[in-house]
């Protein structure tokens, strides 16, 4: 599947669990005097519908399911973000974003690790996404 600009979540999985993707990365391709702090975007909005070109009459989180990545590496000698074996993927049902943080719009590393994310490397990825949804 094709992620849809702009879209109200960024893919839907062949089951049908929408899902929301975040990334942060500690190194950035702008010049820094130090790493990035993590934070991710939990801000719920006035999703846009693209099949029907239209927004959401609520505001709300539009996922079933989030998944954070993380691009872990510190070192801007040998970051390389194609690599999957540096990224962490942390995983969270909306649900749980919305009964833990409410209407909160960022969420820190820390606070995110506290909430037990189910964590997963890429390869493992779609089966970590499958428990979340399914607790």
């Amino acid at each position: 599947m094709v992620r849809i600009e702009w879209d109200a979540y960024d893919l839907v999985t062949p089951s049908g669990i929408k899902i929301e993707v975040k990334s942060a990365a500690y190194v950035q391709s702008w010049a820094q005097t130090k790493n990035s702090i993590i934070s991710f975007d939990i801000a719920p909005a006035k999703g846009w519908a693209a099949s029907t070109n239209t927004y959401a009459a609520e505001t709300m989180k539009s996922a079933d399911v989030y998944v954070f990545c993380l691009l872990h590496e510190k070192d801007r000698s040998v970051v390389n973000p194609l690599n999957l074996d540096r990224w962490e993927f942390l995983v969270l049902s909306t649900e749980q974003i919305n009964r833990e943080k409410g209407n909160q719009k960022t969420i820190g590393l820390n606070s995110l690790v506290k909430m037990k994310p189910v964590r997963a490397g890429f390869l493992v990825l779609n089966e970590a996404v499958n428990e979340v949804f399914s607790r």
